[in-house]
């Protein structure tokens, strides 16, 4: 009986969190063959993070897609960054993933939303062996400011869009130099590249937003950018000198 209402309980929350989700994300900017091929064609999760993956997929909870999966896998094996940062932990797939691949990592990650966090303690708690991620309940806003300056390696924002420009200045504290920030998410399944009228009204804030954050870290000379047509998109910023005038 307990089972069953547990299984009542998850659905609701499930349907709550995939009803207000950004459905933009979905929209890969990627030719659909090639799309299917990145994520056939390389290395699938096993384990525990397979499992995460399939329950993900299945209950329409928004996580990174395979072949930014397999991205980060590379990134991780080759960077071996000592601390990273992560705003939008959702189930705690992305931070697994990172920990699975960088086993000497300390990773901090910030979520606000309830559904998502009571996913998250409950996955970390039963997958995170080494005891290499801590979560951090509440507003990114309001977690940043808390955390060390010059202590970051490596930072992967995948929170709410139109906050991206609003977190970068305090992500920016508390990346080290020569540190590495991806952010997902970023093309809106092309919404970016068209003119604000032929956007969804409601999904205007988001447009704008994004289009701050270009216009911030695209040309900037105390950054070095790259826009990376993977999946929805995603940007990449390194941070070149200790004090960045956004």
């Amino acid at each position: 009986m307990k089972k069953k209402v547990n299984q009542v309980i998850i659905k609701d929350m499930v349907e709550s969190y995939s009803k207000n989700a950004n459905h933009n994300m979905r929209r890969p900017v990627v030719k659909e063959e090639i799309v299917d091929f990145m994520r056939t064609r390389q290395a699938q999760n096993t384990g525990f993070l397979k499992e995460l993956e399939d329950f993900a997929r299945q209950e329409n909870i928004p996580i990174i897609p395979h072949e930014t999966v397999a991205y980060f896998r590379l990134l991780m094996q080759t960077l071996q960054p000592e601390n990273i940062l992560e705003i939008g932990t959702a189930i705690g797939f992305s931070a697994l993933l990172m920990a699975e691949n960088s086993p000497h990592s300390k990773i901090s990650t910030i979520e606000r939303n309830d559904e998502m966090l009571s996913f998250a303690r409950k996955n970390l708690a039963q997958f995170d062996s080494r005891q290499q991620i801590e979560l951090l309940e509440g507003d990114a806003l309001e977690v940043l400011p808390q955390l060390p300056d010059n202590h970051f390696d490596f930072v992967f924002m995948d929170s709410a869009k139109s906050k991206y420009i609003v977190f970068l200045p305090e992500v920016l504290k508390k990346l080290k130099v020569g540190g590495l920030i991806i952010l997902d998410d970023i093309f809106q399944g092309g919404d970016v590249a068209r003119d604000i009228m032929e956007v969804r009204r409601g999904q205007r804030t988001i447009y704008r937003g994004l289009q701050g954050l270009f216009d911030a870290t695209l040309d900037n000379p105390d950054l070095t950018a790259s826009l990376v047509s993977m999946s929805d998109g995603l940007l990449m910023i390194r941070k070149n000198v200790a004090n960045v005038s956004l």
